[in-house]
């Protein structure tokens, strides 16, 4: 199935990688590894993220070793990455 990003979900890509960057250099390049893994798996396994309660439809995966969450939809025709977002802050949903 096909993955795209919303402007949103892009602008929080950038943020993530930015900080992870210039704050903690030695961790970016296993941040992207497991970006990248856990978009695959949504890509080829939709269904396996949490459904949110408040907002219908909206899945949400952490990635684990690193606090963020990518929050995504489901179509018929494509995913749609709508956020990633650090674990400490408060949800966008």
């Amino acid at each position: 199935m096909k993955l795209v990003f919303t402007a949103p979900a892009l602008a929080d890509l950038n943020d993530v990688l930015s900080y992870t960057a210039e704050r903690y250099p030695g961790l970016l390049a296993a941040l992207r590894t497991r970006i990248d893994a856990v978009l695959e798996h949504i890509r080829t396994y939709p269904k396996t993220g949490r459904v949110l309660d408040n907002a219908p439809g909206v899945r949400v995966v952490p990635l684990l070793r690193f606090p963020f969450r990518i929050f995504y939809r489901e179509n018929a025709a494509r995913i749609e990455v709508l956020h990633i977002h650090h674990t400490a802050r408060k949800s966008p949903f």
